[in-house]
């Protein structure tokens, strides 16, 4: 007697790319048609350019964190954890579960969009002292930090302690440190009412980055928008600046200045997952060297999307 299995479709990863490609599959899909799996550490969709926006409270956690099982038709498995490697010919995807277990999964095809991560440079005492902006966590973090900022130089009766903790370093001049240094600025800016002993002219934001501009991505009118408002709001711009070495109370500039300051701020750009590197395949800048179709070449029923991918441009 034979029997008929339906495919297995498995997706990593449930940023943009990942949760939209589930969803068209169970829209185009019946449920006897292919069993679609999903693995992702956390059950809601991140939408990431809101971040500062939590950063700075004008927003909470749980409105930019959409549950993944809010529509009542919603019939991928999920597994809670991340892909920590694919065996591309066995057709086997190892997952690491957050209870810490490893879990082999077989599949028929697979969808990789396991988004990305910060990319930091070998900058000293970048990584011990910097705060990322990729998370949830991190924008929360932030939030707590730069209020506690301001708690500790009321508290402090030393003239340079208060300098180093009313001074605030945001690295990465594109939308999301441009947006990051412009809703902590603002939130600053209203904080420090409630602070009698505090001189507001010494709270001093610092947005740095080496390229030429601000927000290249968005082309150069709004960048220059964005550079003369916060200009305006007393945001003091660097460009073709960045980051010699940082430490737990100053951060030195590439171009000799040091400043004093307890928060620093990386958001100086993103690279592909570190799943991408451990496949063996062939990758542009990081990414997986893919079809127009999102196929991966020499490789049945593997497709990445999203950061993961480096797509040819066809025009």
């Amino acid at each position: 007697m034979n029997t008929v299995t339906r495919p297995r479709i498995l997706v990593v990863g449930a940023g943009f790319a990942g949760v939209e490609c589930v969803r068209r599959l169970e829209r185009r899909l019946s449920p006897d048609e292919a069993d679609v799996t999903l693995v992702t550490p956390f059950a809601y969709q991140l939408y990431l350019p809101l971040l500062p926006q939590v950063a700075s409270g004008v927003l909470t956690p749980q409105s930019i964190a959409v549950s993944l099982r809010r529509s009542k038709r919603y019939r991928t498995r999920i597994i809670p954890g991340g892909a920590i490697g694919v065996d591309l010919k066995a057709k086997v995807c190892v997952i690491r579960t957050i209870t810490d277990h490893i879990v082999d999964e077989p599949y028929d095809y697979i969808v990789l969009a396991p988004g990305s991560i910060t990319r930091t440079f070998d900058i000293p005492g970048l990584t011990d002292h910097a705060f990322g902006m990729k998370t949830l966590a991190e924008a929360a973090y932030i939030r707590d930090h730069v209020i506690t900022q301001l708690d500790l130089a009321d508290a402090s009766d030393d003239p340079a302690e208060r300098a180093s903790r009313l001074q605030f370093v945001v690295v990465g001049g594109g939308y999301a440190g441009t947006e990051t240094a412009a809703c902590l600025q603002r939130l600053t800016h209203a904080a420090v009412k409630r602070y009698p002993r505090l001189d507001p002219a010494l709270i001093k934001w610092h947005l740095i980055d080496i390229a030429p501009k601000l927000m290249p991505e968005l082309g150069d009118k709004l960048g220059r928008s964005a550079q003369e408002d916060l200009r305006r709001r007393g945001v003091e711009i660097s460009l073709g600046v960045s980051i010699a070495k940082a430490g737990p109370e100053e951060v030195t500039f590439t171009d000799g200045r040091v400043v004093p300051t307890r928060t620093l701020i990386w958001t100086a750009g993103v690279v592909a997952s570190p799943l991408i590197a451990t496949l063996g395949a062939d990758t542009v800048k990081g990414r997986l060297a893919v079809t127009a179709e999102m196929c991966l070449p020499g490789y049945d029923g593997v497709f990445a999307l999203g950061d993961s991918a480096a797509v040819p441009d066809l025009a």
